[in-house]
């Protein structure tokens, strides 16, 4: 894609942090330094990330690192704190109510926990015509064919469409999220550790399945996940997040061969690999730290085997260290 294009969506110095808001009473006890400011949980802090058109970005992090909240914030489900998020370069909270309703319907998200997302009063059927129902995207007499469509698109059985929920294996309940979330014929899916509770052998049909859809239906993917592996078959570019922050940036077969920061690099030593010989795991040292008093400067020096004192004092920031390779670490200026 030619640099001057537009992305399809850009998240651009989002911050989010959660928090307790504190009533008349709350304030006055602050003001009067009578109580201590409630805990705030910092969970995104001035994140960047660009994703063009037809791309499968993959976000990789540990556990609490901020990745599910940096998705819900682009997918629109959350507000930040602050920074914009940007829909064909249009801010949201600049777009006219007509391109809100698109943008809500051109992007997506399927969740982890398919059961969760999956209202159990509901057939199959009545979930996935429930949302082109309220948008007039179909009519009434099309329900059938309109359905049995996406079923058929995300390799369901329509025949079993008036099944309810608890009925299927959780494999076949991913296949209903992301069949209802076809039905509204998004541009942009974010999927959040949308595999990460099923079966080996049905991780790979579903993420097969991910592939051929976006070849037939032209999508873009913001891929969530823990699992490095996945995220290596499936994406373009990847985004390594450490504790609210994007540290690194590249290609999926640059930050695979030649990963730059020092988290990545403790990452990709720790992926299980078939080799001959011996291989000694070293899991990252030291636990993440929590998101109610992160680190000053690098949120990584405490457990970083690299950490100088400038690392301590002062954030880094990211900066092209190959074409298309973003690292935000200090040693880079060494």
């Amino acid at each position: 894609m030619p640099a001057t294009q537009t992305p399809l969506i850009e998240a651009r110095n989002i911050s989010q942090r959660f928090g307790p808001k504190p009533d008349l009473a709350a304030k006055i006890a602050l003001k009067l330094k009578l109580a201590k400011p409630a805990p705030v949980v910092h969970a995104l802090d001035d994140v960047s990330l660009t994703i063009r058109s037809g791309e499968v970005v993959g976000l990789v992090g540990e556990s609490g690192c901020g990745k599910s909240t940096l998705g819900r914030v682009i997918a629109g489900i959350t507000s930040p704190t602050e920074g914009d998020v940007l829909w064909k370069g249009v801010k949201q909270d600049a777009m006219s109510a007509s391109q809100r309703r698109d943008f809500g319907l051109a992007t997506q998200m399927i969740f982890q926990n398919p059961m969760a997302a999956l209202n159990p009063r509901m057939t199959v059927e009545e979930l996935i015509w429930e949302a082109p129902k309220t948008h007039r995207l179909a009519r009434s007499g099309e329900r059938n064919t309109y359905v049995d469509k996406y079923l058929t698109l995300a390799g369901f059985n329509p025949e079993t469409k008036k099944r309810y929920p608890h009925q299927f294996s959780g494999g076949q309940r991913q296949r209903v999220n992301i069949a209802r979330a076809l039905a509204v014929q998004p541009k942009f899916l974010v999927c959040d550790e949308s595999v990460a509770a099923l079966d080996v052998s049905i991780q790979a049909q579903v993420i097969n399945l991910f592939m051929e859809l976006r070849d037939k239906l032209d999508l873009t993917y913001l891929f969530v996940s823990h699992d490095l592996g996945v995220v290596e078959h499936i994406s373009d570019r990847v985004a390594i997040m450490y504790l609210g922050r994007i540290v690194e940036e590249a290609p999926v077969d640059e930050i695979f061969r030649r990963p730059n920061h020092p988290y990545t690099k403790a990452l990709l030593a720790e992926i299980p690999r078939i080799e001959p010989g011996k291989h000694r795991f070293k899991p990252v040292k030291g636990e993440l730290p929590s998101p109610l008093n992160p680190p000053s400067g690098c949120h990584f020096h405490p457990r970083c085997p690299f950490a100088m004192e400038r690392c301590r004092a002062e954030v880094p920031l990211k900066q092209e260290v190959a074409p298309g390779h973003l690292s935000a670490c200090h040693l880079n200026d060494a």
